[in-house]
């Protein structure tokens, strides 16, 4: 094989760390994928410690490139939109897009990261290792120190390249960290707010006690719940909460009165849906929710950060996922072009995905405020269903944010991100001005948003010039 005589150490085997152990094993590379956790194929989950992922173009595109999409979407359940939840109980549906056969995926962490791991397994050039923690990184020479679990016996192993892929606390981007030549910029940003798991159980006879083919959401202001549908009828529900200074919010839900108190006010018909909710409150625990950046992303051409070891983002744009799996991709591409020179593909790399990791983690952040507070609001909606009618009547002529984010695979997050939002603020614009009345024919209306999103897109890039 073209690789053969090459070996990559890949440390942690989540699913950015597994799909690349299988892509580079499919390349021809010896790949070692060392993890600190046990083989989660042998073990119970823990409850309450993943929420729950959508599954999007972007990352149906790298499973793809491996092999493994079909496999992928066996474990999927499709969501068209959000079902937005009022505080008086009443429901609406708000599409994903208004294009026939688009619509984003529930899918179980665990149940993926199996799949991806097998396909690694079966691969003869692949080791996986288990229960080894990695505590120390050469970054000159390539090769990391690890301690067993069990035994607490040390080993190292050493690789031609060392891809990080261990997560928003990696221990490959501390020493990076630490080490003073390499100029390492590192930002970590907290939100206020947490998250806690619930879960809604199936019905006895195994059937969904809500709307299966939709993410749901019960949008509150400071404070939300979503839910995404599971294979067994049941729903993975996520609260999204302030730690401090509300009158609920992590601080002080401290005792079943005050719990039961607060969803009976905020989410009285998701509570009647949730039989186990006291005890998964209290046994399930609090996570927090972050933004990490990080430059440079490698070094020596030995070492390279891949998922969220380099770009870990808030979940609220369904993108977390997709966009580890775009990193897979993208590095994938530039392999065929530069092989054979670790310096030019690091390089490249980096150049070719900062801007779109930093466009995604921004877009999170806003998506967060609009969930939570902005999917109820009357102009909100105006504008969803405006757009709906866009993609649905001049299907190749529009795309929504959302769309060019979640749908689009060919257009890079810092065009979605800069399209999406010059878009949004137009059509807001024009709604509050009056310029878009019902009796306006739809053409006329998407003739005059392009025109203006044009127009602010044009001034913008002046004004970034000048």
């Amino acid at each position: 094989m073209e690789n053969s005589n090459q070996k990559l150490l890949i440390i942690g085997a989540g699913l950015c760390g597994s799909l690349l152990a299988l892509r580079m094993a499919q390349r021809g590379y010896q790949v070692q994928l060392v993890e600190k956790r046990p083989d989660l194929r042998e073990i119970t989950q823990d409850a309450g410690r993943s929420i729950n992922l959508s599954l999007s173009d972007r990352g149906l595109k790298a499973l793809r490139l491996a092999g493994v999409e079909k496999q992928a979407l066996e474990l999927c359940i499709p969501m068209y939109g959000r079902m937005i939840h009022d505080i008086k109980g009443n429901t609406f549906m708000s599409d994903y897009s208004g294009r026939e056969g688009e619509y984003i995926n529930s899918i179980s962490r665990p149940g993926l990261n199996m799949l991806l791991l097998d396909q690694a397994q079966a691969m003869p050039n692949v080791e996986l290792i288990f229960n080894k923690g990695c505590t120390a990184v050469d970054l000159k020479q390539g090769s990391a120190t690890f301690v067993d679990h069990h035994t607490k016996q040390e080993s190292i192993f050493k690789g031609d390249l060392i891809l990080a892929t261990d997560g928003a606390g990696s221990v490959v981007r501390k020493a990076m960290f630490n080490k003073p030549e390499l100029l390492f910029s590192f930002s970590q940003q907290w939100l206020t707010h947490g998250y806690k798991e619930i879960t809604i159980p199936a019905t006895k006879d195994g059937g969904y006690r809500t709307e299966k083919g939709a993410l749901h959401i019960w949008p509150r202001g400071e404070d939300m719940l979503i839910a995404l549908p599971n294979l067994d009828g049941s729903f993975t529900v996520t609260l999204f909460a302030p730690y401090a200074n509300t009158k609920y919010c992590f601080d002080n839900l401290t005792t079943p009165e005050i719990v039961l108190e607060y969803f009976n006010q905020h989410y009285p018909d998701a509570i009647a849906l949730m039989p186990n909710l006291v005890t998964e409150f209290f046994e399930n625990p609090t996570g927090p929710l972050g933004t990490i950046r990080c430059n440079p992303w490698h070094c020596y051409e030995k070492v390279v950060l891949l998922g969220d070891a380099a770009h870990a983002i808030v979940p609220f744009y369904g993108q977390g996922m997709n966009a580890s799996f775009e990193d897979v991709f993208v590095f994938d591409q530039i392999l065929n072009k530069y092989q054979g020179d670790w310096k030019a593909v690091l390089t490249a790399y980096e150049k070719t995905r900062r801007k779109d990791t930093d466009a995604i983690a921004n877009l999170a952040l806003d998506n967060f405020h609009e969930m939570k507070e902005h999917t109820a609001s009357p102009l909100f909606q105006e504008k969803r269903k405006l757009e709906m009618a866009f993609e649905g009547q001049f299907p190749t002529a529009y795309s929504s944010k959302y769309s060019l984010v979640t749908f689009n695979e060919d257009i890079s997050y810092h065009q979605a991100m800069t399209r999406g939002r010059a878009q949004d603020k137009t059509i807001l614009k024009l709604l509050s001005d009056g310029s878009l009345p019902e009796h306006m024919k739809t053409k006329d209306k998407l003739n005059l948003v392009q025109q203006q999103t044009n127009a602010l897109l044009e001034k913008s890039e002046a004004a970034r010039k000048i």
